[in-house]
């Protein structure tokens, strides 16, 4: 004999549920903007907390500590921007505008969103010392995937795929911020900078087999 489900069980459930994403979503969104304004060295869960409504206890049912509350704040730009990325560069139709078109979006990712750029002006130095946390290793990953693409199709010429990546993903910690800087912050110079410089990489690279 089958059992009907309980409809406000489920309901309670997904009201639960709604509630724990909230939750998550305002102390990301406290954090974000503590960070950016306080740098990580300079904030404290308490000072999170205060940013939102909620109890000061609750911040430990999402998250164990600052550095992993710091870590999702950079993936939840992270995602955004690899996403933008990579639609550009899929939609490149030469080496050059491969190249070009991710750090364009990048660095004006950088330049148009203040919080992420006041994110990344306040605490270079921490994310410089997580390089090698999983969120840089994911757009390591997903550009080298793009190069092998770009490769089968005669975009790109064959090169080390996974070495080319991890440079210039590098690059593109490191341009940014020099970008952000200078007053004005230039998109364009940026750009056409780390371009220059990987397409004649890039290019004495496949002469040479490498």
């Amino acid at each position: 004999m089958s059992v009907a489900p309980d409809r406000g069980t489920a309901a309670r459930g997904g009201r639960r549920a709604a509630t724990k994403a909230a939750n998550r979503a305002a102390i990301l969104d406290a954090a974000r903007a503590v960070f950016a304004e306080l740098g990580y060295g300079g904030t404290s869960v308490r000072d999170v907390i205060r940013r939102t409504d909620l109890a000061s206890g609750t911040f430990y049912n999402y998250f164990p500590d600052k550095e992993s509350l710091f870590q999702a704040v950079l993936e939840q730009s992270a995602q955004t921007v690899r996403a933008r990325v990579q639609a550009a560069r899929r939609a490149a139709g030469s080496l050059e505008e491969f190249v070009a078109a991710g750090y364009r979006e990048y660095f004006g990712f950088l330049a148009e969103d203040p919080e992420a750029f006041a994110l990344m002006r306040r605490n270079s130095g921490t994310i410089r010392a997580m390089f090698d946390e999983p969120i840089f290793g994911a757009g390591i990953d997903e550009l080298a995937a793009d190069l092998r693409a770009a490769m089968k199709i005669g975009i790109v010429p064959q090169v080390d795929a996974e070495y080319v990546a991890a440079a210039m993903v590098g690059a593109a910690l490191e341009v940014g911020v020099a970008m952000i800087q200078r007053e004005p912050p230039d998109v364009e110079a940026a750009t056409q900078f780390a371009t220059l410089v990987f397409l004649g990489g890039i290019e004495r690279l496949a002469d040479d087999g490498l």
